[in-house]
């Protein structure tokens, strides 16, 4: 089974290009995704007792806990050291799932997959990309989002052009949803890679 990392700076596009995938058979696991449920979930307390007040209705208030991890370093710290060992967790389970099923192909969609050093645990990574104009845009119009928060965001990824150099493969997502599909599709089908 051969692992494709997919990963690119916020608002890049990754989601509509996983969904691309999934549409093609390929089996997708998100970290984005694994967050959610993990703040939905039985664990949302663990986040709770480090940042009191943060969990409502059994749900993280994703707008309570940016607060007081948004420009905190430490406290941003305190969140991984809690988050990631449990997303890591689900994404062995996915892994471990996909193999038993004997998927040719799985892509692992990791926001932060070079600044995390997961490269290694990949046999290529396609790096989504835009102008940062358009991706500017994108991200703005979420619900939310202001340019500050999209600065500091911003601040903890590595730069879309290093990104893209360290890339196995490239998706230029402002090209249109067509050239994207078709970008996946070959993708998908050319399995082993190399």
């Amino acid at each position: 089974m051969k692992i494709l990392g997919l990963t690119g700076s916020i608002g890049m596009g990754k989601s509509t290009t996983a969904a691309m995938f999934e549409a093609l058979g390929v089996p997708v696991y998100s970290a984005d995704a694994s967050v959610h449920r993990i703040y939905a979930g039985p664990r949302a307390q663990r986040i709770d007792d480090a940042f009191p007040g943060t969990l409502r209705d059994g749900v993280i208030d994703r707008a309570a806990l940016s607060q007081a991890v948004v420009g905190n370093p430490d406290a941003l710290r305190t969140l991984e050291a809690i988050v990631h060992p449990l997303v890591r967790e689900a994404e062995a389970d996915f892994l471990d799932a996909a193999r038993r099923n004997g998927h040719p192909l799985v892509v692992l969609d990791i926001p932060l997959l070079f600044e995390t050093g997961r490269e290694a645990d990949m046999d290529a990574v396609l790096v989504v990309s835009a102008p940062e104009a358009v991706q500017r845009e994108r991200v703005l119009a979420r619900l939310g989002m202001t340019a500050q928060k999209l600065d500091a965001i911003l601040a903890r990824q590595i730069p879309d052009a290093d990104k893209r150099a360290k890339a196995d493969f490239v998706i230029d997502t402002a090209s249109g949803l067509d050239a994207a599909r078709t970008a996946v599709e070959v993708r998908a089908m050319s399995v082993p890679f190399g």
